[in-house]
């Protein structure tokens, strides 16, 4: 049984910082892209970061310089180090794993972790 487990989420203000994880359970972690989404009230989930199997990265541009994507291949877990928060981050932030392999597409969600910046 494949898990995606989110924590770190809570609420802090403008201008702090939050490290969100992801434990993954049930998949061949070496083998999946991971990556952080989020959801924000009455808005469509969006790409915030993804982090390749081979260490590679890629960043929203409304996050770049301020979010820092990082995986332990060791430990299964996918980590977003968010900086310089704004009330525009707010929203429910999800772990995503994904892999295409021999044209078969494998994906999974955690269950989400809610993230409010205000002050």
């Amino acid at each position: 049984q494949v898990q995606l487990v989110e924590s770190g989420g809570g609420l802090v203000q403008p201008g702090g910082s939050l490290k969100l994880s992801c434990a993954a359970s049930g998949i061949i972690f070496n083998d999946y892209t991971m990556a952080w989404y989020r959801q924000a009230p009455a808005k469509q989930r969006e790409l915030v970061a993804v982090v390749f199997i081979g260490g590679s990265t890629n960043y929203a541009d409304s996050v770049k310089g301020r979010f820092t994507i990082s995986r332990d291949n060791a430990k299964n877990t996918v980590d977003l180090q968010m900086n310089s928060l704004k009330p525009e981050d707010t929203a429910v932030y999800y772990c995503k794993a994904y892999r295409l392999r021999i044209g078969i597409e494998s994906e999974y969600w955690g269950q989400g972790t809610q993230v409010t910046v205000s002050s």
